[in-house]
């Protein structure tokens, strides 16, 4: 019985520096897309979005602080925070070092509505 499978290298994504990209819809199918973040400064991050769907964030390295709806918390290495769908989210590295994490969208594809400028 033969197996449907997809690999995909990490030069095939588009990519930032170190950070990248892969949307589900355009390798095999899959029904999720993730972030992986390598390179965020202290002080960077998005600016205030929301998705329609749950954004999953997967902490490996450094601490930043998270505004999720009206909450603000500060997430460290080894934590994992969930958004859920529709909320207002966005997240800045608070240093010293760099943030490295995993931002998994629950969604083949990036849908993200922009609420600051």
């Amino acid at each position: 019985m033969s197996v449907e499978y997809t690999i995909v290298n990490r030069h095939e994504l588009g990519a930032v520096g170190d950070d990248f990209e892969f949307e589900g819809f355009a390798h095999g199918g899959a029904r999720v897309s993730f972030i992986s973040v390598d390179t965020l400064e202290p002080g960077a991050g998005p600016r205030l979005h929301r998705h329609p769907y749950e954004e999953v964030f997967i902490i490996q390295e450094g601490r930043a602080r998270y505004t999720v709806g009206a909450t603000t918390v500060e997430g460290v290495a080894g934590q994992i925070i969930v958004v859920p769908p529709n909320t207002p989210h966005k997240f800045a590295n608070l240093g010293p070092g760099r943030l490295r994490q995993v931002d998994i969208h629950v969604s083949e594809r990036f849908i993200t509505e922009w609420l600051e400028d």
